[in-house]
């Protein structure tokens, strides 16, 4: 086979074991068996992953669901189906059955790869498919009344002869993601084999820093964009180690996690940290982990989280802006060049610009000068190859070489930017455009409030003003809600303060961990 080939297999798993990393473990789990693969297991694995999907029929171009817990048979799966030319789909493991369904259908996928303990999920939506041809079960014996022909996965693989990398070109489809859905219906997200690499060369190199002795975890799961490039494309790029762990990122497991494993880099979301810091706050000690580097994304920091943390651990986080659209983190604060309350300048590989509602571009404000908010392009190579069967979508996401974020921002005058909210999230009061997310952000400083969401809402007049579901600590239900709005009229002025605020248990968010403020709009 030519070795001028493209495949991502051959750069993020065969190579380890040409440089002499053969040995080295590449995912270690932290629950459960606790089983661990090495870069050389690794690659003889997906080699015979590759030959078990051509054994059964599976053919180049064909798709593979993958509705899996974060394991060591998660990589095996995905890069053994990129070395057989096959796309794989990871899925969002908290969907319900009637998505499942709907992206079974758009898919068209001709095998699913399925945790055992998530099977009963789908089940339902087995029956209804045309397209599914191959079932196979992950972690556990085949369910009773499961379709013709579903294998255990160990059953699947063996015996199955290696096979080599199909040779492929850089532009080449290599797998899919759905959309989190944080906005409505999930889209196929198709990206290429050059994303991969060109991820871990712009933030994972230049940014992270990342180096083949970090040990890696992530509470993002592999299933999205987020937590693939954390504990998949960027270790496996330097041939460092990572903690995967199939359970629910609590406070609790998180800091057990954190104490027992030890990672030098931990990859966390806003709204886990601020309960991490609520958890450690006199109910538990802070774990001893040698943590060298912290990164966030999915929704914006706020400020003061980002300095707690940093007052206990030592270490910033680094806050930065990625999506599934574009595969991983195109903006971001840096190591020593950490501003809170910003989500940093673009990270090395890609361009940002801001326009506004004609398209025009929006400099940086002089000094003393107003910013003005704009929609966030981003011009990189991880750009996705575009949407699944949705093409006006498509067109109006992907302009060229550019990418609409669907994100509002504000420029400094130093050139970092300031994140506003989504588009279909911002809204005017006396026609003066408002961020929900600076409304959050004084929300959360106070100091019995956990988390915050604010969306429009319609005063008697028919007029939109701020309205705050907000989250408070330690499981309190009770607040003196005037002088929490006196809190935020004082930090941010009067015409910003939320005329109305619910006092909630939780709020509605993806699994990726960004609030779904489309439900608060509707009353959910």
């Amino acid at each position: 086979m030519s070795m001028d080939s493209a495949n991502a297999a051959l750069y993020f798993v065969d190579r380890h074991t040409g440089e002499g990393r053969g040995d080295k473990t590449a995912f270690r789990e932290a629950a459960g068996a606790k089983r661990e693969i090495s870069y050389g297991a690794l690659a003889a694995r997906t080699a015979q992953m590759a030959g078990a999907l051509a054994r059964t029929g599976i053919r180049r171009d064909e798709r593979a669901l993958m509705l899996m817990l974060d394991s060591v048979d998660f990589p095996v799966i995905f890069w053994g189906a990129i070395k057989a030319g096959v796309n794989p789909i990871p899925l969002n493991t908290l969907l319900s059955t009637s998505v499942y369904d709907e992206i079974f259908h758009d898919s068209r996928a001709s095998c699913l790869f399925v945790s055992a303990a998530l099977y009963d999920t789908v089940a339902a939506a087995l029956p209804l498919n045309p397209f599914i041809r191959k079932v196979v079960v992950v972690g556990g014996p085949v369910p009773e009344g499961a379709p013709d022909g579903t294998e255990a996965f160990d059953d699947f693989i063996a015996g199955a002869e290696a096979a080599e990398a199909v040779i492929a070109d850089e532009d080449e489809v290599a797998f899919w993601l759905y959309s989190s859905g944080s906005t409505g219906r999930p889209k196929g997200v198709k990206h290429v084999h050059g994303s991969l690499k060109a991820t871990s060369d712009t933030y994972g190199a230049q940014v992270l820093g990342i180096a083949e002795d970090d040990l890696l975890y992530s509470v993002a799961k592999l299933f999205f964009a987020y937590g693939l490039g954390n504990a998949m494309t960027f270790p496996m790029s330097v041939g460092a180690t990572t903690i995967l762990f199939d359970g629910r990122p609590t406070p609790e497991t998180v800091s057990a996690i954190l104490a027992e494993q030890r990672p030098t880099i931990f990859c966390g979301v806003p709204t886990l940290y601020a309960a991490i810091l609520d958890y450690w706050d006199g109910r538990a000690a802070r774990p001893d982990a040698p943590l060298r580097a912290c990164i966030s994304a999915g929704e914006a920091l706020p400020e003061q989280i980002g300095r707690k943390w940093k007052a206990a651990w030592g270490v910033d986080i680094l806050d930065g802006v990625g999506s599934t659209e574009m595969l991983h983190i195109f903006l971001s604060n840096r190591p020593g060049q950490v501003v809170y309350g910003t989500s940093g300048t673009a990270v090395p590989g890609y361009e940002l610009r801001l326009v506004d509602e004609a398209g025009n571009e929006i400099a940086a404000p002089k000094a003393g000068e107003e910013p003005k908010v704009g929609e966030l392009l981003v011009r990189g190579a991880s750009a996705a190859d575009g949407y699944w069967n949705q093409r006006s979508k498509t067109r109006t996401t992907f302009e060229g070489e550019w990418t609409r974020t669907g994100d509002k921002y504000e420029l400094t005058p130093e050139g970092r930017y300031v994140y506003c909210g989504r588009t279909d999230d911002m809204f005017k009061v006396s026609g003066i455009w408002v961020s929900p997310f600076e409304v959050e952000q004084a929300l959360v400083s106070h100091p019995a409030v956990l988390e915050a969401a604010v969306v429009a809402w319609r005063d008697e007049e028919g007029l939109e003003k701020p309205k705050a579901y907000v989250v408070l600590k330690g499981g309190r239900t009770d607040l003196d809600l005037e002088a929490l709005k006196a809190h935020v009229q004082k930090l941010i002025g009067k015409w910003k303060y939320p005329r109305w605020v619910d006092v909630v248990p939780e709020l509605p968010k993806t699994a990726t961990g960004k609030i779904q403020r489309f439900k608060l709009r509707q009353g959910a």
